[in-house]
């Protein structure tokens, strides 16, 4: 027996099916003026993107809408030069506008990282003229996906999916996953080895024919980044639009640092989230037990020391996420082995304390609310299933060695997108 399932039906339930791109904004986006600016709009978006979270996270909604005003307020072009007419405000404030995003809802936060990393790689790698043309289009709201990751292949940087030239443009054929970004992007950058088997972004139209973005993704956290499938046969890309990413990785750069330190601040959003969730429940709904004598959950002393407990180890997570921004904006201005390495291992540092914390924060929760926080009808699982599935983005335990070698033994971290 065939059962027909309507269009409407298909979108609800994110059946594996090719979805169409979201069109491009018909007015030009705010450019931020600097820095200050940069976080008030982050504060204001949050508080809005806050509201719907949860629900997006239980239905799988997709969030068409924030994403919307979340690039249109300017947020995605903050490193964009001031030289190419962009605010570029430093990373670590870029660090700060991602926690502040992911705070209220991680999945968004997750959905800038690799448009936000791609625009520091083309300020990297690209010459005057390719500047100015992509550099236009997301001063003027493109957002950029991501086509990077592939399943199947012996380690993460390697790469099946390859192009070749035919004349003025080339074409790419390849199979990835994990696209985060790429169903609701405008442009999708993807990795692509040439004939030598060096990487590029080929930066893709994303409705070009052939570029097949599949809503597949079925995790149990980050539900709504749609970091599913993306199937390339024969997609051409002019070579205006390709980016020579083997570049970012010949010579020193913060490219890879610049990647992490965003992977860090949606973790150390969601700490922020899951530890505030906790001292709303424990001072609004949960009970004291039964042998403290107490009328209230919150004066209890055993919660009371790990609320501070937590409290100081996400304030510690912070301050090393602002150390590793400012390592990072000192490697952008005067990139060598030295400023590079210092970023890295800044950064790695920040990795290892913000993953902690979000999850210790994230099952915490449980212990100190207690078993009312276990209904559905609260959601609070949302930030563990989040945090697990977020943190596994570059091993911390790998993060824990760089860090070790460098202090006893003087060996500065491995040079790559992932470092």
């Amino acid at each position: 027996m065939t059962i027909a399932i309507s269009a409407g039906a298909r979108d609800a339930f994110h059946l594996p099916t090719g979805a169409p791109g979201p069109a491009r904004p018909s007015d030009p986006a705010h450019v931020v003026r600097d820095d200050a600016e940069a976080l008030e709009i982050a504060k204001r978006l949050a508080a809005a993107f806050q509201v719907g979270a949860s629900e997006r996270d239980r239905t799988g909604r997709r969030p068409h809408a924030e994403l919307d005003a979340f690039s249109q307020s300017g947020l995605w072009s903050i490193n964009v030069p001031k030289v190419h007419g962009g605010p570029g405000v430093s990373y670590r404030t870029l660090a700060q506008v991602i926690a502040i995003i992911s705070a209220a809802d991680p999945s968004i936060g997750q959905i800038a990282q690799n448009h936000l990393g791609i625009v520091a790689a083309i300020d990297t790698v690209s010459d005057t003229e390719q500047k100015a043309l992509l550099f236009g289009l997301v001063l003027a709201g493109t957002r950029f996906g991501n086509a990077f990751s592939e399943i199947g292949t012996p380690r993460a940087a390697d790469f099946r999916t390859a192009f070749v030239e035919d004349g003025d443009h080339v074409v790419v054929r390849g199979t990835k996953f994990y696209a985060t970004g790429a169903l609701l992007a405008h442009l999708v950058p993807i990795v692509a080895l040439d004939g030598e088997g060096r990487p590029w972004y080929a930066i893709a139209e994303r409705d070009a024919p052939g570029l097949t973005v599949i809503d597949d993704w079925s995790s149990f956290g980050q539900r709504t980044t749609a970091s599913g499938t993306v199937e390339i046969a024969d997609v051409r890309v002019p070579k205006t639009h390709l980016v020579p990413a083997w570049k970012g990785y010949a010579r020193p750069s913060a490219d890879g640092a610049i990647f992490q330190i965003i992977q860090a601040a949606v973790d150390a959003g969601i700490a922020r989230a899951a530890l505030a969730e906790t001292i709303a429940f424990v001072r609004t709904k949960s009970r004291p037990w039964i042998d403290s004598g107490l009328e209230r959950a919150s004066d209890d002393p055993h919660t009371i020391r790990i609320v501070g407990d937590l409290t100081i180890r996400l304030h510690a997570a912070e301050a090393l996420l602002d150390r590793a921004g400012l390592a990072i904006d000192t490697a952008v201005v005067a990139p060598d082995a030295d400023t590079v390495a210092a970023a890295q291992l800044a950064v790695a540092e920040a990795k290892v304390l913000t993953t902690e914390v979000a999850l210790a924060a994230a099952n915490t929760l449980f212990e100190l609310a207690g078993t009312r926080a276990t209904l559905s009808e609260h959601n609070l699982d949302r930030h563990w299933r989040n945090a697990r599935t977020h943190t596994l983005h570059d091993p911390v335990r790998w993060k824990y060695a760089i860090i070790g070698n460098h202090a006893l033994n003087g060996v500065n971290p491995p040079f790559h997108a992932w470092s």
